[in-house]
């Protein structure tokens, strides 16, 4: 059964509003969604850090809900967080998950591009059918005829007759011949360029969503690929070497790249940009127009890196997959998480609805004693007994006075200190103490005594002679330091 045209007008025009280029623009929460998009996205700003554009989109639904704009009888903001928003614009195809340098980014995707550039032609007004546009049209259409003309007679004869133009018009000025054009049409001819800038992006961003798409395909293909790693390795190297001229999209950015891939191409580009933007019809133009005009160069050198980084991460990836690809191991892995699904699947039709206690540790297994060395094959047994003295045999012990190394002596000290009155130096007090009470840690001990009862430093330094347990001396130098009784201390202040 044929259908009719109205019919086939109308699956076309179904199937065209399921793109999701018409879908942003006919949503309930369209406005929204295109304006804050044009607010967090640029064209000197493609990618936003994910933690930045959550706070951003947050922020702009601040301003609009103290404007006004979310009223309680007329909902114009979408329910939920900044994050849920934007993760449900992920969803959607609105907007793109990407790593840059170790940061998680959003970037618009090409049909998000292409109703931020439709809703920006539809709010600044209709393109109006200048000299400039029809010009544009008729040179394609005839750049068209001379490139698909196969008679050389005929491409030859185009060819002179462009040439013939050429030599009148640098003859007429030559002869001082100038026809200056008005400012008007010089203001047509920049909107024609800004109206053929401003489809770019979007152009872009679908050449490197296409190769992004034919790298998921491939890597798709190749995990459900059962022959040996060395049958399928050159053929997908090969796939990967040759990513840009695996897609439509791809092939026709390679074209254009031989004419905007130079950077010096972009410096001229660049420069030409300027050089209008001098000229006195420039006046005419709005402050956005002139914005738009100059960032075409940059536009552009943008888009062309987007797409080359694209390609670069593809054939990373069907690179690094290929190098990783085991057809065996993969199978044992698709047949675990089979039966881990069947087995929840199976405990779901048995297990009563409600909620599932986690599992917060996991069993551990008595695995005894464990071997500490693998040089040693016999097993571990008990150490061996220790030698038994014969009878009759006589001990021999240390007759080193291990305390004689301990901490101060204390009582000796104290009794020592007792006996010096209420001043004295501390120096001259460790001198004439007894060798069993002048080792190193006594003079820590008999400051730490004075320091109880009171003292007083001095600049002066003190150096005294400490004797340790075995007999040999350490010197110490201190700052000097001078005991005094309580009453002392009182009388002075």
């Amino acid at each position: 059964m044929t259908r009719t045209r109205a019919e086939a007008a109308y699956l076309r025009s179904a199937a065209a509003f399921k793109n999701p280029t018409l879908d942003l623009l006919h949503g309930r929460f369209a406005p929204f969604v295109v304006a804050v998009l044009s607010v967090v996205f640029t064209p000197d700003r493609p990618a936003v850090a994910v933690a930045d554009a959550h706070v951003e989109v947050a922020e702009a639904i601040e301003e609009l809900r103290a404007a006004g704009i979310d009223a309680d009888d007329d909902r114009r903001i979408p329910a939920g967080s900044a994050r849920e928003i934007c993760r449900g614009w992920v969803r959607v195809g609105w907007l793109g998950l990407q790593i840059e340098d170790d940061v998680e980014v959003y970037r618009l995707s090409a049909h998000a591009v292409g109703a931020l550039e439709i809703a920006g032609r539809a709010g600044g007004g209709r393109a109006r059918v200048s000299r400039s546009r029809v010009r544009t049209l008729l040179d394609a259409v005839e750049r068209l005829a001379r490139d698909a003309e196969s008679d050389p007679a005929r491409r030859r004869e185009a060819l002179l007759a462009e040439r013939a133009a050429l030599d009148a018009e640098i003859a007429a000025l030559d002869e001082g011949i100038v026809e200056p054009l008005d400012d008007d049409h010089l203001l047509e001819e920049a909107e024609n360029v800004i109206h053929l800038a401003r489809e770019l992006p979007a152009d872009f961003s679908r050449v490197a969503e296409s190769i992004t798409a034919m790298q998921r395909d491939v890597v798709a293909e190749l995990r459900r690929d059962v022959r040996p790693t060395g049958d399928v390795l050159r053929e997908y190297l090969e796939r990967g070497r040759q990513v840009m001229q695996a897609t439509p999209e791809g092939r026709a950015f390679q074209g254009a790249l031989r004419l905007i891939g130079d950077p010096e191409h972009i410096d001229d580009l660049t420069e030409q940009l300027h050089a209008v933007l001098t000229q006195p019809f420039s006046r005419l133009m709005t402050a956005e127009q002139r914005s738009e005009l100059d960032a075409i160069a940059r536009r552009v050198e943008a888009g062309v890196q987007e797409v080359l980084t694209a390609q670069r991460r593809a054939s990373h990836v069907i690179t690094a997959q290929v190098r990783t690809h085991d057809p065996i191991r993969d199978r044992q892995v698709d047949d675990l998480l089979r039966g881990v699904m069947a087995g929840l699947h199976r405990w779901s039709q048995t297990r009563a609805p409600g909620r599932v206690e986690p599992v917060r540790t996991l069993p551990l297994a008595d695995i005894g004693h464990l071997r500490r060395s693998l040089s040693d094959v016999r097993p571990p047994g008990a150490p061996e007994p220790l030698a038994s003295t014969p009878d009759g045999a006589d001990v021999e012990f240390d007759t080193v006075d291990t305390r004689a190394w301990g901490g101060p002596h204390y009582p000796e000290l104290e009794a020592y200190v007792a006996g010096l009155g209420d001043s004295f130096d501390l120096a001259t007090a460790f001198a004439g103490a007894d060798a069993q009470t002048r080792r190193p840690v006594d003079l820590v001990g008999l400051l730490e005594i004075v320091h109880r009862s009171g003292l007083v430093e001095t600049d002066e330094v003190s150096i005294v002679e400490a004797v340790r347990p075995d007999g040999t001396t350490r010197r110490f130098a201190f700052g000097a330091v001078r005991a005094q009784s309580p009453t002392e201390t009182d009388a002075d202040d």
